[in-house]
């Protein structure tokens, strides 16, 4: 087993939903390369987001630091806005300070002025850089998704007007490929990083994969019979302000195929990087992470996007780790992981470099040595509100229980054992009040270790007392 990788290739997604996966059990999806690299590696089953929404999340992964302690919230598009500060000490600072390069590609959503490279990494190429190349390519200029609101703009079409060689992901891998062979050029250590705005909404996918999954052979998730029966008010009014309320799973099917269509392109991406890499002659030497900053409904419990709602649908994330020369193979780890929280201190104690101070994650390097690890006890969400309003959740989940703390509404209570979809709110059956009061207390320990703001003298009695639906 080698020490350290001789390179390392972080792939993180958007809004790629954790079941989403051939080897996760979706029935024909195809994702040869992803499952590949889980068999010759470790799929960590259990792995979730601290904050399911994009930049919240980024900012995470960027400091190992939970939303209330890095002070990023919400999205650009938010109510209060905040920015990760370029003075946070980040794993590309420390990774460049111990003489690796560390390359920057794509989707960057942390700060809207600052760039990668403000926060230690050695270069930054965004995936806005596409829209250009495609004009100048002389093809038919492609929206910027950013720049669209609405169900309409949300629910995709097909990209009939190029190959998939000209889609933005081929474009993506084209420049991590070229970067490779840069940095091959050197005996360093390198790092390099691909974030995807893929497979978010909107998908707009060119052929075949546009029709790889028919719409009429889709099953419904198993949400997708959700009656908002004792939930909080604001879930079934999402459905009203996206104005979907009355779509019936053959509405959703066409917008879900596409969702998988562009896993597929997503996933033949992730195949050319193994190749080059084993063209060099170092696929077994390079750690590959595959990760997402959380997931999507893409009409799970019949709802668009991710706002107000902590289901498994979007705080549930895949993460997957790839390295033969490092890790024991076909591992299947079921530990609870935080995963943009946690793999910063990972990386750096499998790269050897010094974990900053500040950080507030916990390391699973031992999963890749084989040796016993527990992971955490139990795994933690949060949520502040974005475009729609403010709105305060905090969430603690252990492998039966969720527990949802929604601080202006009803809260949530699932036994996932029993009801694995989460549509049954138990959290006014006294029958469970015991265990509903014991998953209070340690929501409560958790908010106060982390110094969340709403462990305050208002709050923590409520909790702690009951005091509350």
């Amino acid at each position: 087993m080698s020490r350290k990788p001789r390179a390392i290739v972080i792939i993180q997604s958007d809004q790629h939903r954790a079941d989403c996966l051939g080897i996760a059990g979706y029935p024909g999806l195809q994702t040869p390369n992803l499952d590949r690299l889980a068999q010759n590696g470790i799929l960590f089953r259990n792995a979730f987001s601290p904050a399911p929404v994009c930049v919240p999340a980024r900012s995470c992964l960027e400091s190992s630091q939970w939303p209330c302690q890095h002070e990023v919230i919400h999205n650009w598009d938010g109510p209060s806005p905040k920015y990760l500060s370029p003075d946070i000490s980040t794993w590309a600072k420390a990774f460049t300070s111990s003489s690796w390069t560390c390359d920057y590609i794509g989707r960057w959503h942390v700060h809207p002025n600052k760039t990668p490279v403000d926060y230690g990494y050695s270069s930054y190429l965004s995936d806005h850089n596409y829209y250009q190349w495609r004009i100048d390519q002389g093809l038919v200029k492609a929206p910027e998704v950013s720049a669209e609101i609405g169900v309409s703009a949300f629910l995709g079409s097909t990209d009939s007007e190029i190959a998939p060689e000209a889609s933005q992901l081929s474009w993506l891998t084209d420049q991590v490929i070229s970067k490779i062979e840069e940095r091959m050029g050197s005996n360093d250590a390198f790092l390099i990083r691909l974030d995807t705005f893929a497979p978010h909404l909107p998908n707009r996918v060119p052929e075949p994969y546009a029709s790889m999954y028919p719409p009429e052979s889709l099953e419904p998730w198993g949400s997708f019979v959700e009656t908002f029966q004792d939930k909080p008010y604001i879930q079934k009014q999402q459905l009203k302000t996206w104005n979907i309320d009355q779509y019936s799973w053959k509405d959703w099917a066409p917008t879900v195929s596409r969702y998988l269509g562009e896993i597929t392109l997503l996933d033949h991406q992730i195949g050319r990087i193994m190749d080059t890499l084993k063209a060099h002659s170092i696929l077994d030497d390079t750690l590959i992470v595959y990760t997402s900053d959380h997931g999507d409904m893409c009409g799970g419990h019949r709802m668009l996007d991710k706002h107000f709602i902590m289901y498994d649908d979007v705080t549930r994330v895949p993460l997957i780790a790839h390295w033969p020369n490092g890790i024991k193979s076909n591992n299947d780890c079921n530990a609870f992981i935080s995963s943009a929280v946690d793999l910063g201190p990972t990386l750096c104690e499998i790269a050897e470099v010094k974990i900053p101070e500040s950080f507030r994650g916990t390391s699973y390097a031992n999963v890749f040595r084989d040796e016993t690890f527990q992971g955490r006890e139990d795994i933690y969400s949060t949520y502040d509100g974005n475009q729609f309003g403010l709105y305060t959740q905090r969430m603690i989940r252990n492998k039966r229980w969720k527990y949802v703390w929604n601080a202006t509404d009803i809260d949530e209570l699932y036994d996932l054992e029993e009801d694995p979809h989460e549509l049954s709110n138990l959290v006014n059956n006294t029958h469970y009040a015991d265990t509903l009061s014991q998953l209070r207390k340690r929501l409560v320990h958790w908010l106060e270790e982390t110094k969340d703001p709403m462990a305050n003298a208002w709050i923590v009695p409520t909790l702690l007392e009951d005091r509350i639906q």
